[in-house]
């Protein structure tokens, strides 16, 4: 390859994705390398999930405008991916978990979520599958859920369209800043572009070490899922519980998607290695003390994704410290729903716009190296 690029991005993940279709929409020259697959990675194995009242209270308007992508992205990605919209609950179990969830629901609303408190017998009426457990809920009518594992391939149809080169199973092996120019040397290859994007999650944190020396922490999760066979409709609304550890879907085909973050084995070198048979009976406990009638559902299998996120939990979005062509998109959390949004935003920056909504500044995090050890 002997390509000049407008903008390279390094990683094909949604955000990546959506970047490049931005990018290219607005007439910019754009390359696509992935190491693997399109959305192979975090993008497309987490549980589809789209919920509003489980985001962060300082990421609520962005998850807001980020669900709103979603509803609208038959019109601009050609393809809805089984969005649909049927309401979510969130389960408090406890006491203890009643009075976080009153705190950060409340938060939450004055941020504005549309999220309503409801006593347990409310909660029934909406979703007559709950057990007698919850002592409190909180229910979100946007909340809903989209197909993950299409994600590829509409993105790559999406991308071809907008005319992007993308580059699948071509890792990029080393980047070579210059004035004026940065070298991106590939397996295939080499190709020079006017700025650079990492759009690399959990592998972030190494490109940009050893790329500029910029040392920005970034942990590593490994998150286990579970898809059941299918089954009757024994519940239709998103659920999730108010410790953070619960997930469950019913997906159009009438299989159900179990998930919560319960950890596996894995790093960014190795990826996902291993699952961990205990923390999935957890997982699965945990699934059926909320709705009963999954005690009957047979697993068909289960599997894990990598996710990278920053020390303070935020994303980073905008340029490389100490760079000007260079930024950085990494570490959302709840990326299947914010993700693209955030990705929206940083295209405007990079268009010469001004962002509708402030962007997450790596520069926060950078630390010296004898500041941050590497953990997984």
């Amino acid at each position: 390859m002997t390509e000049r690029f407008d903008t390279v991005i390094v990683g094909g993940g949604i955000m990546g994705c959506v970047l490049a279709h931005r990018l290219a929409a607005a007439r910019q020259r754009v390359g696509l390398f992935e190491r693997r697959g399109l959305c192979m990675a975090a993008s497309g194995v987490n549980a589809g999930t789209l919920s509003v009242q489980i985001k962060r209270e300082e990421l609520i308007p962005y998850a807001m405008r980020g669900l709103e992508l979603w509803r609208t992205a038959g019109d601009w990605l050609g393809d809805d991916l089984g969005f649909r919209q049927v309401g979510g609950l969130v389960l408090a179990f406890t006491e203890d978990e009643a009075r976080t969830l009153t705190e950060r629901m409340m938060q939450r609303a004055e941020r504005g979520a549309p999220i309503e408190l409801v006593g347990t017998n409310r909660a029934r009426e909406l979703e007559p599958g709950l057990s007698e457990a919850p002592v409190l809920a909180s229910y979100c009518p946007v909340d809903g859920y989209a197909g993950s594992y299409l994600l590829g391939e509409v993105m790559r149809r999406a991308l071809g369209r907008e005319g992007v080169a993308l580059r699948e199973y071509c890792p990029v092996q080393r980047i070579e800043p210059g004035r004026g120019e940065t070298e991106v040397i590939t397996a295939q290859g080499t190709v020079r572009t006017k700025r650079i994007v990492y759009c690399c999650g959990a592998w972030t944190e190494r490109l940009l070490a050893e790329t500029y020396g910029v040392r920005i922490p970034i942990n590593c999760r490994v998150n286990q899922v579970v898809v059941t066979e299918r089954m009757p409709k024994v519940f239709e609304r998103v659920i999730g519980a108010a410790t953070g550890l619960l997930t469950l879907k019913r997906a159009a085909n009438g299989t159900v998607l179990i998930g919560g973050g319960w950890q596996g084995v894995g790093d960014p070198e190795a990826g996902p290695r291993e699952l961990l048979p205990e923390n999935l009976i957890g997982n699965l406990r945990l699934a059926a003390h909320a709705v009963p009638a999954l005690r009957r559902a047979r697993v068909l299998r289960a599997w894990a994704g990598l996710e990278g996120s920053s020390s303070d939990g935020l994303p980073l979005a905008g340029q490389v410290p100490g760079q000007t062509d260079a930024y950085v998109l990494a570490c959302v959390r709840g990326g299947f729903t914010i993700g693209p949004y955030i990705a929206m935003l940083l295209a405007e920056r990079i268009l010469g716009e001004v962002p509708a909504m402030p962007l997450f500044d790596p520069a926060r995090l950078c630390v010296e190296e004898d500041e941050a050890p590497r953990r997984n």
